[in-house]
């Protein structure tokens, strides 16, 4: 089995905030960083080369694969600040309708500049997905 790219890594969360390009995206990534420490009580690392993440899990699948994942994070893409809602958006419909200009995947939330969405409903989604999956892994 191939080994996950996207684990923890020793490189300084700082020095790759600061090589983000665009400073506007800088900014957004620092008042993210602040939501989501808030949030996880937890210091920010590297997951793989371009991801900051929150906190860790462990999920173990019916097949047998397991491995850590983090609480939550995000990362600075060139098209989107992308902020990984682990427990998924089901669960949060009411907030998602109140967020602002978004797209989602599976667990990623896309935005294009953090003044597109409503600051407050963001925290509150972050909050909740990290208590989810908190209560769904404990160990």
């Amino acid at each position: 089995m191939a080994e996950l790219k996207t684990r923890p890594r020793s490189a300084s969360v700082e020095k790759f905030i600061r090589g983000v390009a665009d400073e506007a995206t800088r900014r957004d990534c620092r008042a993210v960083m602040k939501i989501m420490k808030a949030a996880t009580h937890a210091r920010p690392r590297m997951w793989g080369p371009s991801i900051v993440g929150f906190g860790d899990y462990h999920y173990k699948y019916e097949s047998g694969r397991e491995g850590d994942w983090f609480l939550t994070g995000f990362s600075p893409r060139r098209q989107n600040l992308t902020v990984y809602i682990m427990n998924g958006f089901e669960a949060h419909g009411g907030h998602l309708r109140r967020l602002g200009k978004f797209r989602t995947g599976k667990c990623c939330l896309y935005i294009k500049r953090l003044s597109d969405v409503d600051i407050r409903v963001l925290s509150r989604m972050v909050r909740e997905s990290v208590r989810h999956m908190k209560r769904a892994h404990a160990r």
